[in-house]
Formats: C-alpha cells, structure tokens, sequence
C-alpha cells in the first residue's frame, strides 16, 4: 500500500498514526494540566474572597452585617466554585498520574465520564456567575420597579471585593469551559481512531 505517496506497509502506518496520536495526546494532557490547575486556584481564590467577605454599616443605633449568605446567588456561586476546584484538583492528579505513566486515553467509557463531568462544571460555573453578575448590578443600580434599593453605596467595600470574586470566578470558568471543548475532542477522536482501526483491518 501507498501512503502520501510512499511505499509503506499497513503496519508501519498503524504506527505512525499511534505516534502522531500520542504526541497529540501529550500536548493536549499539558494544556488540559495547566488549565485545570488554573481552575483549581482561581475557584479556590474565589471562594475564600467570598466567604471573607463582609462589612457592617451602623444604621443609626442598629448594626447591619452585609455577608454572602445575605443573597442565594453568592451562596450558589461559593458552592459551584467549592465544588469546581475539588472536581479539577482530582482530575488534575489524574492527568499528570497519566502523563507520568505515558498512557493514552483509549477508554470510551472513561472518556465519556470525563467529558459529562467537565460539561456539568462549566455550565454550572457558567450559571453561577450570571447569577452572581446580576445580583451585582441590581446592587449597584438598584431596581425601581421591585423597590429594591441599592446597597452598594452604603457597602462599598462588599461590592468592590464581591465584583473581585466574579472577576476570579469568570477566570476560572473560561478555563473550564476550555477544558470541555478539549475533553470533547479527546472524546470523539476516539471515534475516529476506531474508524480508522477498520480502514487499516479491510486493507489487510
């Protein structure tokens, strides 16, 4: 058989294309590391500045403490960022556990557990940011027609260090969103590989 124009053998093309998908394999483990591991902090980094943050205000005699438990959005976001650094600190282990050992993912179940789980945590991350982002903005304008009043003039350093939260969280999210879309093609090349498999096994 002829491949690129060259007289190899169906073997010798089996291990070309086993080389070239573990190269991409290797780079691929790399980024998903670095990315995960920036997951991992910038989710940590905003979850800490969540749950430290709080201020009071004396309203004439009375002591009003604004804290993140005050609003369920900020409850959900300190939860979806807890729950987003733990799934990536494990995941990371096992990307460089794999990178140490010089496996190649070629399990569809596995893969597909990877890819449903890397799903759920970008969109979870995604939702609890928008949910956060507009609780912000309905505290720094307020909302007339609800009668909601601002807080935000009365609690600037909660704003300014919750608007630091989302900012890190956002971070966090796109990494993730990131990781998926690699976690996706780490899946579905795998769908490729077997199609190629049977080309290789017919020319046999």
């Amino acid at each position: 058989m002829s491949y690129l124009g060259i007289g190899i053998s169906p073997g010798n093309v089996a291990s070309y294309h086993g080389g070239k998908i573990k190269l991409i394999d290797q780079r691929l483990r790399l980024t998903e590391v670095l990315l995960r591991c920036s997951v991992s902090v910038f989710a940590l980094l905003a979850l800490i500045l969540m749950v430290t943050d709080t201020q009071v205000k004396r309203i004439f005699v009375v002591e009003k403490r604004a804290k993140y438990t005050d609003m369920k959005s900020l409850v959900f976001l300190v939860v979806a960022n807890g729950i987003a650094a733990a799934y990536s600190s494990l995941q990371s282990v096992r990307c460089v556990a794999g990178s140490m050992k010089g496996s190649v993912l070629f399990s569809k179940p596995l893969a597909w557990a990877i890819f449903s789980g890397d799903q759920a945590m970008a969109y979870m991350s995604v939702a609890a940011i928008a949910a956060a982002s507009e609780s912000g903005v309905i505290g720094i304008r307020g909302e007339e027609k609800l009668q909601w009043m601002k807080v935000c003039n009365m609690y600037s350093k909660f704003c300014n260090q919750g608007a630091a939260v989302v900012a890190s969280a956002s971070i966090a999210s796109i990494a993730m969103v990131i990781v998926s879309c690699i976690s996706a093609f780490s899946l579905f090349r795998l769908y490729g590989a077997t199609q190629r498999r049977l080309n290789l096994a017919v020319v046999k």
